[in-house]
């Protein structure tokens, strides 16, 4: 049986695995035993690097390609490196004034398409970034204006100072009069409420008490459910760039292998659920291969975290890149980016 947590291993292999994964990443090549002795530091003989190297290998966390005496890590290797020998310094203050600057933009996507630009620049990786879903947000207020005959606009007050307007077409032609009504009647209602779960409220509403509701405010309920329905077009779910980055990468540059990952990339909904993931995760999540969730991202991690501002979590960024990444200097980049864009999107900030 495999110890995933590595507790069963000795401190010697844990040393050696963690030397191993290094130089993976540094050189992409099987790492021999002398080699792992010299960059170890272990003051221990030719031999017990082999019994610890068997040891390793029995439990599954490298393997010898075929072609070399070397050992490489498994991806149980790498998650066993990602969640308890990985070690990594925070960003200087120097190196996160420079990473603000570059955050910029003109409104909410372009800062979050920023954030994917600047992760994607300084780790040579794709950089992804899901923007802030609709659902997330505090209803304050909800206001109708009618534009003519069976058209309306909902202004939605989210938040402290977030509005969002969108155009409707009603089944009846509502009266100034009676579109106020409605509004202080759902103002009253849902005011301080989280947006999805007023969505979840109408729709229950809906079919629970239509028989008891005077026409008016069937009519009101139909309205305000088409309304709070409205979802993200799907193009502005999330954003990727830079994902040329990832033909330089040996393991990734065959024309098949790159073809399936950037058709994966397309699939929205696929990672639109992947990085929903991610939302309540607390700091730094890494995915590695196979749980990406697509066969198309074997050999491929995605290194997340979600960035917030006052009124919680907004959305998740981070990097898809090889197995073999540089994660002690990745995490930190994506941590920080995290941060920082919560903090411009923040708007007491």
């Amino acid at each position: 049986m495999v110890d995933q947590g590595g507790s069963a291993l000795s401190e010697r292999a844990r040393c050696l695995l963690s030397t191993l994964v290094q130089r993976h990443v540094r050189d992409g090549q099987p790492v021999a035993s002398r080699t792992l002795l010299r960059d170890s530091g272990l003051d221990v003989s030719p031999a017990t690097v082999r019994n610890c190297l068997a040891e390793l290998e029995r439990a599954g966390y490298v393997q010898s390609p075929h072609t070399s005496a070397g050992r490489v890590p498994t991806q149980l290797g790498y998650r066993l490196f990602v969640d308890h020998l990985l070690t990594y310094e925070p960003l200087g203050q120097a190196e996160l004034a420079t990473l603000s600057r570059r955050l910029r933009g003109e409104d909410t996507h372009h800062t979050v398409d920023s954030a994917s630009d600047v992760l994607a620049g300084l780790t040579r990786l794709a950089g992804v970034a899901s923007r802030p879903r609709r659902d997330v947000g505090c209803v304050r207020e909800i206001r109708f204006l009618r534009l003519g005959s069976y058209r309306v606009l909902a202004i939605l007050v989210l938040n402290e100072d977030e509005v969002q307007n969108r155009f409707i077409d009603t089944e009846r032609d509502f009266s100034d009069a009676e579109l106020e009504r409605i509004g202080n009647y759902l103002s009253y209602q849902f005011a301080g409420q989280d947006l999805g779960a007023v969505r979840r409220q109408l729709i229950a509403d809906m079919q629970l008490e239509q028989a008891h509701m005077d026409e008016l405010m069937r009519s009101a309920m139909d309205v305000a459910t088409r309304v709070l329905a409205e979802r993200e077009p799907p193009d502005d779910g999330y954003v990727i760039t830079g994902e040329t980055n990832l033909m330089t990468f040996r393991e990734l540059s065959d024309v098949d292998r790159l073809k399936a990952l950037f058709d994966a990339f397309s699939r929205k909904q696929d990672i639109l659920h992947l990085l929903d993931r991610c939302l309540d995760a607390d700091g730094v999540r890494v995915f590695i291969g196979h749980e990406c969730g697509d066969d198309a991202f074997d050999g491929v991690s995605l290194v997340t975290s979600t960035y917030s501002a006052e009124d919680g979590v907004l959305g998740v960024l981070g990097v898809f890149g090889p197995t073999r990444m540089a994660y002690e200097r990745v995490v930190p980049i994506v941590e920080a980016t995290a941060g920082l864009l919560g903090h411009a999107l923040n708007p007491r900030s």
